[in-house]
């Protein structure tokens, strides 16, 4: 697929300069990662989110360091083209910038090229100390799942003014602090619009319009294999669960009816050896 995408080459990359937009999905495993490699995308999340599509958590707050360095390195391991960002969960930012730095490093040494943290100005310290100890750093505003308890669930933010104005405090803030780019999650597409235009690093929307310098969605909702909660955002590509409950039933139906095995899909002995078989000369003769 070509050369691998660096931080560089993808903070340059803003719309308003003629770039072409940024695409990122999550990934949390190697086929995973192969799959989106081979689609052609420039970064791949890690993302937090694999405490619900996959794991089967109920919110992204019940995962660990450790957890997400384990699907970073998994992920890591198919060496693909795009950028690795890994997510930092919850509470391995909050405690102070030594800690965030730790934390932040387990998942470089995993393998990720970068690390991306929710929250917005007051985030500031900790990106930069982890810019300062030459961890990139993708911020993440609007809507952060992180935050469900606080904001009473997920809710779309920035909707009045004093809001919107905030977003955008934040998102300037982010940029001079050093973050190479900023997803906006679940806000209003005229507020994600302005965000844009204030920051010179490139933005990635999730729920937050046309107007952003790049788009991501969640792996499992974008083919369909997360089927129970349809957020208004998410485009299915495919519908790869209906199409695994059909293959595992036909399987099913095939071992039950004893149509699998097949004799094509079945070992034999050389006709020579049948004698010798440990299972008799009759089991031979009827497998030959």
């Amino acid at each position: 697929m070509g050369k691998q995408l660096t931080v560089p080459a993808l903070r340059a990359r803003k719309r308003a300069a003629g770039q072409d937009p940024l695409v990122m999905v999550t990934a949390y495993d190697a086929p995973g990662a192969r799959i989106a490699d081979e689609a052609g995308v420039d970064l791949i999340l890690v993302g937090d989110s694999v405490a619900m599509v996959v794991l089967g958590y109920d919110d992204t707050l019940q995962v660990t360091v450790e957890d997400m360095a384990h699907h970073v390195a998994a992920v890591a391991r198919a060496r693909p083209r795009p950028l690795v960002v890994g997510d930092m969960p919850w509470m391995s930012y909050h405690l102070g910038e030594a800690d965030a730095v730790t934390n932040a490093a387990a998942l470089i040494r995993a393998g990720a090229q970068a690390v991306k943290l929710e929250g917005g100005r007051k985030r500031v310290p900790v990106v930069e100390a982890l810019v300062d100890s030459e961890i990139p750093v993708m911020g993440h505003i609007g809507l952060t799942p992180q935050s469900v308890h606080a904001m009473g669930g997920y809710r779309v933010q920035g909707r009045d003014h004093g809001a919107a104005d905030a977003l955008v405090e934040d998102a300037v803030a982010l940029a001079d602090a050093g973050c190479f780019s900023i997803v906006l999650e679940g806000v209003p597409d005229v507020v994600a619009a302005r965000v844009t235009a204030a920051v010179d690093v490139p933005t990635i929307g999730i729920g937050a319009g046309p107007a952003c310098d790049g788009q991501v969605l969640v792996f499992h909702d974008l083919l369909g294999l997360e089927d129970r909660v349809t957020p208004k955002f998410v485009r299915r590509y495919a519908s790869l669960k209906a199409e695994a409950v059909a293959a595992v039933s036909a399987f099913a139906d095939d071992v039950r009816t004893g149509r699998f095995p097949s004799d094509a899909e079945s070992y034999h002995l050389p006709g020579e050896e049948l004698g010798a078989s440990p299972y008799g000369a009759s089991y031979g003769a009827a497998s030959a």
